[in-house]
């Protein structure tokens, strides 16, 4: 089949460079245009176009699909001239029209991050995280003009570990969203095949996954630990969990666990221990072992760095 490929972050590229394996024929990738990266802020390719490029791939880069604009209106007829049976959609970040949706053959697939139609939107792998799911997965759907809203044809599932970042269940997630669409495009009888049975999503069971902002990843001790552990790992990469420690400096918290020490007798964000393990937080109830820090200007440090650093101590009352 003929294949346009859209998306843009190394979850899309995990994606694209499955299906680079196939007998398909990729007749384009989209993928948003260069942005500033690094500190010299030099133009930086996606990761979908940086492996796009080294496939000999066509690539194209619209600002959007806009009807109400000549530019929207040329990308719309330009991926129309394209002639595909079929567009697979991974973290593009554009919105597509019905338009566009409706171009190639058999319509706009979607790799999704969740189980649908738990966790629609920007953050499914964060905020499965932070609020303590046990599973998630990945659901290949047929996009519709909603968010997230499409008939779903496949799904995959993955137990979350107390562990898991979402650094870490990203890539899990992205192996096996590539594993899926592949397996769903397997042939164009197979593709038949999931759209004849494909499924309504239960709107009664929907939940957004919100943006993350940088606000929310400022560790509340008057929450639980249980709950501090799951955001300090759903904000890991990004925004990164944070003390802090001044106005204009701030501990970043890239990593934790529950703490065996018991927070008796002890105040809210008082550290109660420093050992290998981390250092030891007293919470509303129980503890948090933070197991990697930052401080400004410098690299994350495990538990023997921070012991040497000296720079926390016990009966310390953290912000």
């Amino acid at each position: 089949m003929k294949v346009i490929f859209a998306g843009t972050p190394e979850f899309a590229a995990t994606a694209l460079a499955a299906l680079v394996q196939t007998e398909h024929e990729i007749v384009a990738v989209y993928t948003q245009p260069d942005r500033k990266a690094g500190r010299g802020q030099k133009l930086t390719p996606s990761p979908v176009k940086q492996l796009a490029l080294e496939h000999h791939l066509a690539v194209y880069q619209p600002l959007h699909f806009k009807a109400s604009t000549e530019e929207g209106l040329a990308a719309q007829q330009q991926l129309a001239e394209l002639g595909a049976d079929v567009m697979v959609v991974a973290a593009y970040g554009l919105i597509l029209p019905q338009a566009v949706l409706d171009t190639p053959k058999y319509g706009c697939l979607n790799i999704h991050g969740s189980l649908l139609p738990r966790w629609r939107g920007a953050a499914p792998i964060q905020r499965a995280i932070a609020e303590g799911d046990t599973q998630t997965g990945v659901t290949i759907m047929q996009m519709a003009a909603g968010l997230d809203t499409g008939d779903m044809l496949y799904k995959t599932f993955y137990d979350i570990q107390d562990t898991d970042t979402s650094a870490s269940l990203y890539e899990k997630l992205a192996t096996q969203g590539a594993e899926a669409i592949c397996k769903v495009l397997e042939s164009e009888q197979s593709l038949q095949s999931y759209l004849h049975t494909r499924q309504v999503q239960d709107e009664s069971q929907t939940v957004y996954a919100h943006k993350l902002t940088k606000p929310e990843a400022q560790i509340d001790w008057s929450l639980d630990a249980v709950q501090i552990d799951r955001n300090i790992r759903a904000f890991n990469p990004w925004p990164v969990a944070f003390i802090v420690l001044d106005e204009s400096n701030n501990l970043r918290v890239w990593n934790s666990s529950i703490s065996s020490f018991s927070n008796e007798n002890a105040q809210i964000g008082e550290i109660i221990a420093i050992d290998k393990n981390g250092v030891h937080v007293a919470c509303a109830t129980g503890a948090v072992c933070l197991s990697s820090l930052q401080w400004p200007g410098g690299k994350a440090l495990n538990p023997v760095q921070i012991l040497q650093t000296q720079k926390l101590n016990i009966g310390q009352v953290l912000a």
